[in-house]
């Protein structure tokens, strides 16, 4: 498979090097990382340096390296590619709306927002879904649904499901728009939902609210739809409030 050329993982370290520092924290980590991704000084499929090549350029441990790149792949940075590397998946052009995704998690007050403009977003979603979701697409949710009833003592299945469920509905709302933005701010939020699912009883209520929006999209009614969801993000932008407020800025 292809690798950088000889002498580029010199060159990058050397790059990264000369990145300016903010902090070691993950997330200052991870803002050096996509700065210098978004320079332009490597190419779209560029192999990066393994773990400790990378540490040891940019001053700070290599737990804070996996932990960044971690976050880099699920926003859809870099591909990790087990037992060959890990890949830069766009240019420079490409990744700068993750750069500004990133941005906005880097503050409290900024991550508070975020939880607010997802529950707006969602609540318009199930509203256009009332009117516009098919048969196909409501057994989908039944099949998340239940997979959220089984799963409600396995707190990663559970999260899967709860994401899936929501993405169909954003997709059933017919409008792209909704459906990207909901995607990216679903996945840079996910942190906080998982240390926020602390309980397998408040796995439980999360599961009626996510069977009262789906007897709700049944019945095809906007009003009742957008009250269903609007009840599910009250309790849950809470449930993400309060996560936060344990576990502040920590990197």
């Amino acid at each position: 498979m292809p690798a950088y050329p000889g002498d580029s993982a010199e060159r990058i370290a050397a790059a990264l090097a000369r990145v300016p520092a903010t902090d070691s924290s993950v997330a200052g980590v991870t803002k050096r990382l996509l700065d210098f991704f978004t320079s332009g000084e490597i190419d779209k499929g560029t192999r990066l340096p393994p773990e400790r090549a990378l540490a040891e350029s940019m001053g700070v441990g290599r737990s804070a390296i996996r932990e960044s790149l971690a976050a880099l792949e699920i926003l859809g940075v870099v591909d990790v590619k087990p037992g060959s590397g890990t890949y830069l998946r766009g240019g420079a052009s490409e990744l700068l709306p993750q750069t500004l995704s990133w941005g906005m998690l880097l503050s409290e007050p900024q991550t508070r927002d975020l939880i607010e403009t997802r529950g707006e977003l969602e609540i318009a979603a199930a509203r256009l879904a009332a009117t516009r979701i098919g048969d196909d697409e409501l057994r989908l949710l039944e099949q998340h649904l239940d997979a959220m009833r089984t799963h409600q003592d396995d707190p990663v299945r559970f999260i899967e499901a709860d994401l899936k469920f929501h993405l169909q509905v954003a997709e059933s709302s017919g409008n792209k728009v909704v459906f990207d933005l909901l995607q990216s701010i679903r996945s840079l939020l996910r942190i906080w939902v998982e240390r926020g699912l602390r309980s397998e009883s408040e796995a439980h209520l999360a599961y009626d609210e996510h069977r009262e929006v789906l007897e709700a999209l049944r019945t095809h009614d906007p009003a009742r739809a957008q009250a269903a969801m609007q009840h599910h993000m009250e309790t849950a932008g809470a449930r993400l409030s309060a996560t936060i407020e344990a576990h502040p800025a920590e990197g």
